[in-house]
């Protein structure tokens, strides 16, 4: 599973949080740069073409309005989007603590409001982390990924009408299953339209299938981490979160899911939607595993979705996912040259600002595909060499004519760890090297480093010496097993957040930015006592299937307790007309659809809205029963042992010590 939305979703639910808890307020403020910060930050302004302003225009190019404040609520009055609070980048030359880069791309971000890509072509720009496009057809509109949320998405709509005719909606595309890309739908089109067949949606092949699952069965973990990767409670400003890269940060409303109505399964395949005729190429496994680019003829304009953009992506994310296929991606990159290049004068995608002109169009996505290309070929080169996954990651340098474009830089993803990602596609964690086979756990590999070394006080000593001298990076290598040996060692953990702070000053790549700072406020002030996550809005719970939910509860079974247990039950769904035979045997859940065990210990009689509710926390099994909507036959008391085994996943478990 590829776990994006439950990121997506998870860090907008701990935002919510991070705005109504006083206790998530950080008590140990950052500090500024380092002197060998502030030579290394300079240094960048040397290395890349900061004269070249062009994106400064392009990202300005065709706006036509935004609403004067650009901040939204919700209907709790909780604030769900603000770009105030990035006022600060306001400021033309990058403070010390900031990569010049970085700062560049934290300001590009900041355009917003409504934007014409081209006539009949409009974009919702700095509303969310992603954008909304608008196409005009005959008689309505073509929304094409409708945000994260259904404020921002809903405000994007209206600030369209105030500037446009107002023709109702009559189509909606998602280019791929991630949930910036569809969470918004239910602000911009209602459910009963799309049932009565006024609206169509369009989406790739399996597309609900990858929209819904992703985000149940790595979820807990990836959503904890996401808040590493996108700085969730970092303060906004020089010294914490700035930018996400993509866009700023996450919008944090109401998240929503309509099934597609129609979808589509071939490259080549057309469809004129209001009169608009649309040619579809399929682009599974890149970006993400559900997704299609699509050309407008009559535009001369190309919808690149996700796979073309103004950054270096990600082949794998640094809060966990599947990874990613670079040849995959390449490959695509060169159809959609071949399909759509020379006819293309414009090309758009889900974030970011537009391309203009078929030379610079075909400049870009030329130069997107041979990214991944070397990216891929470079790594597979210096691995059968006999390189290893950390090894690659330090050799591995972009040629100039790539590096140089700003369209390839380190934005979303790195060259650093989308060369380990191409590793550890074809090789996998182990390195061969016998000895990191059977290595010992962090806390074990702590105590026996700090021994060897002499001591917690005399590793610290040293490990400011180091400091002093600007080796950020081996002051956080040894601080780390300081602290592992040693959780408490809260002089170690100061010192490791002071390295991990100034890194996140220096870097380019803003989720590493994220990353670095994240772990800086952990060490000195502890996990935050927040609300925790919860990782599925209504709409997708209840777009789950009875399988994907069996799946889950076998996840949440506790080995132990499971142990020499043989319990089977049936499970009927009245409402859906299926059943399933589900035996835990050997500590493992399994199951059969469309069969009933003679001598199950029970049978459960659950309708699937009922599953919804208990899953959604508006009631409990026991609740269920009592009203009569679930009915439980034979052994009730083994059923409840079962339930007995399934574990709750602590939303807030540590990271940055033991």
């Amino acid at each position: 599973m590829r776990p994006r939305f439950a990121a997506v979703f998870a860090l907008s639910i701990f935002l919510h949080s991070v705005f109504i808890n006083p206790c998530l307020v950080a008590q140990v403020q950052p500090k500024d740069a380092s002197d060998v910060t502030r030579q290394a930050n300079s240094a960048v302004l040397n290395q890349l073409p900061f004269n070249n302003r062009q994106d400064y225009e392009d990202a300005k190019r065709g706006f036509i309005a935004s609403d004067p404040k650009i901040m939204f609520k919700n209907q709790q009055g909780q604030t769900i989007w603000d770009l105030n609070t990035y006022s600060f980048l306001n400021a033309q030359e990058a403070p010390a603590t900031v990569n010049p880069s970085l700062w560049r791309i934290a300001q590009l971000n900041m355009n917003s409001g409504l934007f014409k890509v081209t006539d009949g072509i409009y974009q919702i720009r700095g509303y969310d982390l992603s954008n909304m496009t608008i196409v005009e057809g005959k008689t309505g509109l073509i929304v094409i990924d409708p945000l994260i949320s259904t404020e921002v998405s809903k405000a994007g709509l209206d600030l369209y009408y105030r500037n446009r005719p107002k023709k109702p909606v009559v189509a909606v595309i998602y280019t791929h299953s991630h949930v910036d890309h569809y969470g918004g739908v239910k602000g911009v089109v209602s459910e009963a339209d799309v049932k009565s067949g006024k609206v169509h949606i369009y989406a790739p092949e399996h597309f609900l299938e990858e929209a819904v699952s992703e985000n149940v069965f790595a979820g807990n973990a990836m959503s904890r981490r996401a808040i590493y990767m996108y700085g969730a409670l970092l303060p906004r400003g020089p010294q914490g979160q700035l930018d996400g890269g993509l866009g700023k940060t996450t919008s944090i409303g109401t998240v929503t899911l309509i099934p597609p109505t129609d979808t589509i399964k071939q490259t080549g395949e057309k469809k004129t939607i209001d009169g608009v005729e649309v040619v579809f190429q399929m682009a599974p496994g890149t970006e993400a595993p559900s997704e299609m680019l699509f050309y407008f003829p009559q535009f001369k304009a190309l919808c690149a979705a996700e796979d073309a953009t103004h950054t270096l992506h990600n082949l794998l994310t640094l809060r966990g996912a599947q990874v990613r296929n670079a040849t995959n991606w390449w490959k695509t990159l060169n159809t959609t040259l071949n399909m759509f290049g020379d006819k293309t004068d414009v090309v758009f995608a889900s974030h970011h600002w537009p391309t203009w002109g078929n030379d610079k169009v075909i400049d870009f996505l030329e130069k997107q595909r041979d990214l991944y290309k070397y990216i891929n070929d470079q790594c597979l080169r210096l691995l059968n060499s006999g390189y290893t996954i950390t090894e690659i990651g330090e050799m591995m340098k972009l040629p100039a004519s790539l590096g140089q474009e700003w369209f390839n830089r380190d934005y979303y993803g790195s060259l650093n760890h989308d060369s380990k990602a191409v590793y550890q596609r074809y090789l996998g964690w182990y390195d061969s090297n016998p000895a990191n086979l059977y290595g010992w756990p962090p806390e074990e590999v702590g105590k026996r480093y700090v021994e060897f070394m002499g001591g917690a006080d005399a590793v610290i000593a040293k490990a400011k010496a180091s400091f002093d001298k600007g080796d950020y990076r081996w002051v956080a290598e040894v601080m780390k097993h300081v602290v592992f040996a040693d959780p408490n060692n809260q002089t170690a953990k100061n010192l490791e957040a002071d390295a991990l702070e100034q890194l996140g000053y220096q870097t380019e790549d803003p989720t590493w930015r994220n990353e670095f700072l994240m772990g800086a406020l952990e060490l000195r002030n502890g996990i935050p006592k927040g609300t925790g996550t919860q990782t599925a809005s209504p709409d997708t719970i209840r777009a789950m299937t009875v399988e994907m939910v069996l799946d889950f509860l076998g996840m949440r079974i506790d080995a132990q307790k499971a142990e020499g247990k043989a319990i089977t039950f049936n499970w009927i769904l009245p409402d859906s007309s299926q059943k399933y035979a589900v035996t835990l045997k050997n500590s493992a859940l399994t199951y059969t659809e469309g069969k009933v065990l003679a001598n199950a210990n029970a049978t459960v009689t659950l309708p699937k809205s009922s599953l919804d509710n208990i899953l959604l926390k508006s009631t409990t099994f026991d609740d269920e029963v009592k009203a009569g909507r679930v009915k439980v036959e034979g052994n009730q008391a083994m059923f409840n042992e079962f339930l007995g085994m399934l574990v709750n996943f602590d939303p807030l478990f540590n990271i940055v010590a033991p």
